[in-house]
């Protein structure tokens, strides 16, 4: 959302940043609407003021007996007028409000140009890839149907296309790879753990910036509520029609849910496996603070990101996405894509962005210093810490012993395993995994 004033004031500024994002010129149509509206206000406000000095008229004409029938025919003539620009007064700033709603964030001036993902520019790498070239290496598909753990059939039969059914040892591999994300984000990276509501209220989807542009991207109940399709959603709102002293900021949350996707923009893209579903396992951060400071905690919220796939040991690299594939709301954002050697590429596991007061604004969330009566808007920050099934993924295809097609699990998660070293099939036979097509 964007002040109506600045747009008035700059309006060159405000095409040529959305022109980044391919967008053709807007403000004209903000700005032409937004006269109408300026000039209804006048009309008015003029009718206003001469309906009130014509009732003082009326009440003087009456104390003295005389007869005040054609001034209030005239009186009642205006109520109307006044009751129709009301109307359309309402109507054009909904529309305006509608225009403005429907725009993405103006990007930070350091983000890159670029038309999508192949203009990304790589910031950072951690970590040596693993069987590099091997074109007969497993995927997690694969593999999971071999040890007998990933069942995308039986899912398929109760619910359709893009759901899985893991089972044992990948369950529980998952259920680790959650617990250990947030026991890291909560004892080392200071975030506060939340359980928070998995069904939302259209403001808390517009608060976002999901609504009214993606709508379709989410699913609906017949209710009204929205299943979430990240818990940044619930955790952001926390802060939605508030003043935060800013002593108490930065404040810094966690969250384990799931989330629910429709995918509509996605037909045919990663169809094969847990990469693209519509119900998936994510931790999210989330980071308020006041606009000083919310570089710095982008850099801090990349780096926590980071250190979830150094503890377990997965390869990846960090990138800054360019215009043409930053998100909506962000101003800036990072991508962490782990290695996955089934893919042989490296795949997006948690995206950080920055975006600053976008949706303090919709949100009507705002920061004062202590004894001040000032307020400012606070900016928002969120990234995913990371992505639960992609992480399962990447540990399934990076931790593979292609010897007795077993998982080996990493150091950091035996003790949420048990104490188990490898995933093996439960009746101790594997079948030879096959190569996706």
């Amino acid at each position: 959302m964007f002040d109506i004033r600045a747009i008035r004031k700059e309006p060159e500024f405000f095409d040529k940043a959305w022109a980044r994002r391919g967008l053709e010129p807007q403000t004209p149509q903000i700005l032409a609407l937004d006269t109408q509206w300026r000039d209804g206000q006048t009309k008015l406000q003029g009718l206003q003021q001469k309906r009130k000095e014509l009732s003082k008229e009326i009440g003087m004409i009456k104390s003295k007996g005389g007869d005040a029938g054609a001034i209030m025919a005239e009186v009642g003539q205006l109520k109307d007028e006044i009751t129709a620009l009301e109307e359309r007064d309402r109507e054009l700033s909904i529309e305006v409000d509608t225009l403005l709603s429907k725009l993405p964030n103006i990007m930070n001036e350091n983000v890159p140009d670029g038309a999508d993902e192949d203009d990304n520019i790589e910031i950072r790498k951690w970590g040596e890839p693993q069987h590099v070239g091997d074109k007969d290496f497993p995927d997690h598909v694969a593999i999971g149907e071999a040890l007998g753990m990933i069942d995308f059939e039986t899912a398929a039969k109760i619910s359709g296309s893009r759901f899985v059914m893991l089972h044992s040892g990948i369950a529980r591999l998952e259920r680790a790879l959650a617990q250990f994300m947030l026991d890291t984000h909560t004892q080392e990276h200071g975030c506060i753990e939340v359980s928070p509501p998995l069904l939302v209220r259209d403001e808390a989807m517009y608060g976002t910036g999901q609504l009214p542009k993606f709508g379709e991207d989410s699913f609906k109940t017949e209710q009204g509520h929205w299943l979430i399709a990240t818990s940044e959603i619930s955790l952001t709102n926390i802060v939605a029609d508030m003043i935060v002293d800013e002593e108490d900021l930065p404040r810094r949350y966690t969250a384990f849910t799931p989330c629910f996707r429709s995918e509509a923009g996605s037909a045919g893209r990663d169809t094969r496996g847990m990469l693209r579903q519509h119900q998936f396992y994510k931790v999210e951060m989330v980071s308020v603070t006041t606009p000083e400071e919310s570089w710095a905690e982008h850099e801090r919220m990349t780096n926590c990101a980071e250190n979830i796939l150094k503890k377990l040991g997965l390869p990846f690299r960090t990138v800054v996405l360019c215009s043409g594939d930053t998100g909506f709301g962000a101003l800036k954002t990072h991508d962490l894509e782990v290695w996955l050697p089934g893919q042989q590429l490296y795949r997006e596991i948690s995206s950080v962005s920055n975006t600053g007061d976008f949706q303090a604004r919709r949100m009507k969330a705002r920061c004062r210093k202590s004894n001040e009566r000032e307020t400012r808007f606070v900016h928002t920050l969120n990234g995913s810490g990371v992505a639960v099934g992609r992480a399962l993924i990447a540990v399934i295809e990076n931790y593979y012993d292609k010897a007795d097609g077993g998982v080996f699990v990493p150091d950091v998660l035996k003790p949420y395993m048990g104490g188990v070293d490898k995933i093996l099939p439960e009746n101790g036979e594997v079948q030879q995994p096959v190569k996706a097509g």
